[in-house]
């Protein structure tokens, strides 16, 4: 009996993380080399990824001109020059192993500072190996070598920097993060009132600015050339995806899925989603309504000081995985490799809900099971939906109790 309350008091305390981390990290090494060795590699988008950058080697800078074999391009222009690199280092995309090898060494970082994101919060050690036993995970970064893959590791860095009041490494990261793929730009709001909060409205429309300018750096050699082209392309809003490929809502008819109408609800659902959030929990730090806290982008409060105390290491964290997992929810298509986004925030946004341990880990697996069904099936995709809402429920009501905690404690003070 003294083992297990020994075993459960380190599976709670968030100290014992320390050393826990690196035993997860040599575990998922392994895991990584098992998967390499045994595991055939799979191409979807990596040879695409090749054709496009070989015809901007070649001189082309009109987005509207450069395609692949699943099509044209249309991600930022980070994207590019990433996959430029990885061009030179495998032999112009032939030597897949490498590739494979960069991708772990990527994975292995990118987990290292979801952990360290983690520790900064206060999570406990027992909500860590959930962190490393996804089956899909590895499969987008070593199998499939997708570009999200890049963009999650910037958006993770830049959540890491935030945490530790890195404010301008924090956006440059961000930016990178949207520079690779747009998705990133989900988390845009959650920025924001993390940036106003945190540092006064000033500092954050300099932030605000960064983001953007950094935006044009990226994509400048593109917009010489054709700049509407750069921009309908690389920051698509209207981009339909194929029923077919879908992981979510594929217990909905085809004519539904692709109707005007649906699309129109699940952005109104989006919208009122994000108000809802603004308004009652991504404020705390402030302590004011939602127009009290759009006031503050023209006025520095008597109170800046206490606000920014406020936006602590979790309270960040929270609040922009929260925007991701309600874009994630509102999104009419997900294709399977926009789990990266997801897998490495569920087991955060589930215990900031609040879950029994037991639950958190029936919902992981349940998500985990959705997300390696192939194709999706009506049942596995109102899995990936469900669990999806669950967590922005969950979260949302998880940070009403830490506002709670935040106010008392500021009271206190």
């Amino acid at each position: 009996m003294d083992l297990i309350k020994q075993g459960l008091s380190i599976a709670q305390d968030p100290k014992y993380s320390r050393w826990i981390c690196p035993l997860l990290l040599l575990a998922d090494g392994a895991l990584c080399s098992l998967v390499i060795w045994k595991v055939p590699y799979t191409e979807i988008d990596w040879k695409a990824y090749m054709e496009q950058v070989a015809q901007y080697i070649d001189g082309e800078r009109d987005y509207t001109q450069i395609k692949g074999g699943t099509g044209p391009l249309v991600y930022p222009g980070l994207h590019v020059y990433i996959y430029r690199l990885l061009y030179g280092l495998t032999g112009q995309g032939r030597d897949i192993f490498s590739a494979q090898l960069i991708f772990a060494v990527l994975y292995l970082g990118t987990l290292a500072v979801v952990m360290a994101c983690y520790r900064r919060a206060k999570v406990p050690p027992y909500v860590f190996p959930m962190l490393i036993l996804s089956k899909r995970l590895h499969s987008i970064f070593v199998l499939r070598c997708f570009n999200d893959c890049f963009a999650v590791a910037f958006f993770f860095l830049a959540i890491y920097a935030y945490q530790n009041r890195m404010w301008t490494a924090g956006s440059m990261l961000y930016s990178c993060a949207v520079g690779v793929k747009m998705s990133a730009l989900l988390a845009l709001p959650a920025v924001g009132f993390v940036l106003l909060q945190g540092i006064g409205q000033e500092r954050a429309l300099t932030q605000a600015g960064l983001i953007g300018q950094l935006q044009l750096l990226f994509g400048v050699a593109f917009l010489r050339s054709n700049a509407i082209g750069y921009l309908s392309r690389a920051f698509e809003l209207t981009r339909v995806f194929l029923y077919k490929w879908t992981v979510n809502w594929r217990f909905l008819s085809e004519e539904t899925f692709l109707s005007k109408n649906f699309s129109i609800f699940l952005l109104s659902v989006h919208a009122l989603l994000l108000l809802l959030f603004a308004s009652t929990r991504w404020n705390k730090p402030a302590q004011r309504t939602l127009p009290e806290i759009v006031s503050l982008i023209f006025k520095v409060p008597a109170d800046q000081e206490l606000i920014a105390k406020r936006v602590n290491p979790r309270f960040t964290m929270a609040t922009i995985l929260s925007a991701i997992a309600v874009g994630m929810l509102c999104a009419r298509s997900l294709h399977y490799q926009f789990y990266s986004w997801i897998a490495w925030a569920t087991p955060f946004l589930l215990w900031q809900a609040g879950f029994h341990p037991i639950l958190q880990y029936a919902l992981w697996a349940a998500q985990e099971w959705a997300w390696n069904v192939f194709p999706s099936t009506p049942a596995s995709s109102a899995v990936a939906v469900g669990v999806l809402a669950v967590q922005v429920a969950g979260v949302w009501w998880g940070m009403k109790k830490e506002g709670k905690n935040t106010k008392q404690k500021a009271h206190s003070e």
